[in-house]
């Protein structure tokens, strides 16, 4: 991890900015490489630094407030609390920080989420090192920024909340489902079904986007309203 610069939070220049107080960076990505490909990129800007890296969306959480940083680069999929909401809670609690999402999904609603969530853009983690870097100084500077690639899906309708996308679910999903819907925490439903909690999380971030909800409280109230509360449980449960 990266310690703070000693300049303080910058306002970063477009075109090359000052070295004097460089742009904070936060780096928020539970996978080690993409993080340190995302680090290299950024700070071949002069003035641009990384303080921090995290791997979760509660160490995330932590390190913006010891750091304070102009811009936390977040994965929309992370262990414990998701980008969404890591995005939420540091738009709330923090408004001199800047969230960006920084995807490999390029989804309608993924996009609502975070837009709904405060964020100051959602890029695509395909796009190029150049655009990348001024897509971060231009959140710095409270600049609303989006990948290209995702900018038209502001135009299409959202999907109906009460429409999700049922049939899509694996049956994985739907057990998880209505284990959630039984009050049970992740790590219980992983002893349940026998899996890590990571993957709960996973299979969990899988549901929230095919169903079109944000929150467990959401998911409940979908699986209640669609009768996915009462389904049938895994083989050789009590």
């Amino acid at each position: 991890m990266g310690e703070p610069d000693s300049g303080g939070h910058g306002s970063g220049d477009p075109d090359g900015g000052s070295s004097e107080a460089p742009l904070q960076v936060v780096i928020v990505d539970d996978h080690e490489v993409l993080r340190a490909g995302t680090r290299q990129v950024l700070e071949t800007a002069p003035d641009i630094v990384v303080v921090g890296e995290a791997d979760d969306g509660e160490t995330a959480l932590a390190m913006v407030r010891d750091l304070e940083p102009d811009v936390v680069l977040v994965d929309i999929r992370l262990p414990g609390h998701s980008g969404i909401e890591v995005a939420r809670r540091v738009s709330a609690g923090f408004p001199g920080t800047k969230v960006v999402i920084l995807s490999a999904y390029d989804d309608p609603e993924y996009l609502r989420e975070a837009l709904a969530a405060g964020v100051a853009g959602y890029l695509l983690k395909t796009m190029p090192r150049d655009e990348l870097i001024n897509a971060v100084r231009a959140a710095g500077l409270g600049t609303t920024v989006l990948d290209a690639a995702v900018s038209s899906h502001l135009t299409r309708p959202a999907r109906a909340s009460s429409g999700g996308d049922v049939a899509s679910l694996t049956t994985r999903e739907r057990q998880v489902v209505e284990l959630v819907a039984d009050g049970l925490a992740n790590k219980t439903i992983a002893a349940r079904l026998g899996i890590s909690a990571r993957t709960i999380e996973g299979h969990l971030n899988h549901i929230f986007a095919k169903l079109g909800v944000a929150s467990r409280t959401e998911l409940v109230r979908f699986a209640l309203a669609n009768n996915l509360s009462d389904l049938s449980r895994p083989s050789g449960e009590a």
